[in-house]
């Protein structure tokens, strides 16, 4: 479906065919700077906190947790989950960092900065992607629906359904909270979406294009995915799975 409404979108706002409504804006992702990311990771989850990056990585046996030198690419600390699950998003909250995994409803708590394991929680379906507002962690499952957790007990709060042009739009991946909108990244597609986390509406797309053409990747598992925001420096970070670069892009003027 992602394919089909990006399709229609794209033709829309060259005039190639009518739409009921005016297309979310799509902008292309304007680089800043390049840093070394290690190609052996299946990126899954990507963030910042108090200047420290932070990553999840997936595929059962090899998924794991992991502090990263920025500037270097360099793993400092790494957790391995266990051999049978598949390491999804990750969000930190205070002094805890929050897990999930693809499939079983299991999800960890690690201290930070030191990733050793304090907790678990469960939850139904699907793990795919985590972040947080400042109030509530967000979680998404590859569905249209965002569900809003509460930090403390981990419960569900409330659903949004995200939304194009008052479509449905799935496959919704790797997320992060920037300066009140909802990016992430729409699985097998080189789109960041836009989101407004209070209606679910899609505002815009950020086009990848220009990063997939300088890392040149042949593996069509390996697509744009990670999303880190330093709100301290406010800088926006992405990468992809098994990509070689991490790229700071400019962040998105307000649609």
């Amino acid at each position: 479906m992602i394919r089909t409404l990006l399709f229609a979108a794209l033709l829309a706002l060259q005039g190639a065919a009518p739409a009921p409504a005016p297309p979310p804006p799509v902008t292309t992702a304007q680089i800043l700077n390049r840093y070394p990311h290690d190609t052996t990771a299946f990126t899954e989850g990507l963030l910042i906190d108090h200047g420290v990056l932070y990553e999840s990585t997936g595929r059962e046996g090899q998924s794991d947790i992991r502090r990263v030198d920025l500037p270097s690419g360099r793993v400092l600390a790494r957790v391995k989950l266990p051999p049978n699950l598949f390491g999804e998003g990750i969000v930190a909250w205070k002094q805890h960092l929050f897990s999930v995994t693809w499939h079983g409803g299991q999800g960890y708590r690690w201290s930070l900065p030191d990733l050793k394991r304090t907790g678990g929680f469960r939850y139904s379906g699907e793990g795919w992607a985590m972040t947080d507002d400042g109030h509530d962690l967000i979680l998404s499952d590859g569905t249209p629906v965002l569900r809003f957790l509460d930090p403390v007990t981990q419960k569900v709060i409330r659903r949004v359904t995200v939304t194009i042009n008052g479509r449905l739009l799935d496959q919704i991946n790797e997320l992060e909270y920037v300066d009140g909108e909802l990016l992430a990244n729409i699985w097998m597609t080189h789109y960041i979406a836009r989101i407004d986390p209070v209606s679910g509406k899609v505002l815009g797309f950020i086009d990848l294009s220009p990063l997939l053409a300088q890392v040149q990747m042949t593996d069509p598992d390996s697509v744009a995915n990670g999303i880190a925001y330093d709100r301290a420096a406010r800088k926006l970070y992405v990468t992809g799975k098994n990509w070689p670069t991490l790229f700071e892009i400019a962040r998105p003027k307000a649609p």
